[in-house]
């Protein structure tokens, strides 16, 4: 299916591209090093913790004691700035990757009271059906191809009440965004940035992607300033 969801116009199936971020590579290890040091220092002048944490706490609002699960944490970021501001959360914090879970592990996290480390694959979850009140998955979902996002959805609303996936907008407009990237990270954060930008999937690809994944999946989306997609999903009663 191609990411700008089954009925995708010419062009957009022309924007779209299959070469691997450096993330995803592990011959390059230096570049992939490079490009997450990049990411971290766009996510912190962008305050792209602030723009993905009021989602989940307008989420978790409702609930006295929350636990949440950060997938595909990277360096825990969002998990920090929402312990901050919730007093009463208490977080699984997650990655498939397993030196960013032993930095996470070395980390303030790892050493948060109310905070727990784990090495989980977003798309096989090691957990039972409705641990967590929300699971959180950002910036991440470019990196899985239709079937793992499919099964991303079918997994994440398992273990918990509800899915909050942010990701970036599938427009090519997003491309501006460049400069930005090449000062924070140099060629390898840009290089990966417009390889995500290009690996976007669109909400009628989501839609799409929820009506085949094996559970009865709801799914609402939104556009997210500055250049964000964010989707929820949960199961149907």
């Amino acid at each position: 299916m191609p990411r700008g969801g089954p009925g995708a116009a010419w062009w957009d199936r022309l924007y779209e591209t299959d070469r691997l971020e450096y993330l995803d590579r592990a011959d390059a290890a230096d570049r992939r090093r490079r490009a997450l040091r990049g990411l971290a220092r766009l996510e912190r002048l962008t305050l792209a913790h602030r723009t993905f944490g009021g989602p989940v706490l307008d989420l978790l609002r409702d609930v006295p004691r929350p636990r949440f699960l950060e997938l595909g944490a990277g360096d825990g970021g969002l998990t920090r700035w929402v312990l901050d501001r919730h007093p009463a959360a208490r977080a699984t914090v997650s990655d498939l990757a397993p030196d960013l879970v032993e930095a996470l592990r070395a980390g303030p996290l790892g050493r948060h009271g109310r905070a727990t480390v784990a090495r989980l694959d977003a798309t096989a979850i090691d957990a039972p059906d409705g641990s967590y009140d929300l699971a959180v998955f950002c910036q991440s979902l470019h990196h899985l191809p239709p079937r793992g996002a499919a099964d991303l959805l079918r997994e994440g609303t398992r273990v918990a009440r509800r899915l909050l996936i942010v990701d970036v907008w599938r427009h090519p407009a997003c491309l501006a965004a460049v400069p930005l990237m090449l000062l924070c990270g140099g060629y390898a954060q840009a290089h990966d940035g417009v390889v995500s930008l290009r690996k976007a999937y669109s909400p009628a690809a989501l839609r799409h992607l929820a009506g085949g994944c094996g559970a009865p999946v709801a799914l609402r989306t939104r556009f997210l300033p500055p250049l964000y997609l964010a989707a929820v999903a949960a199961r149907r009663a």
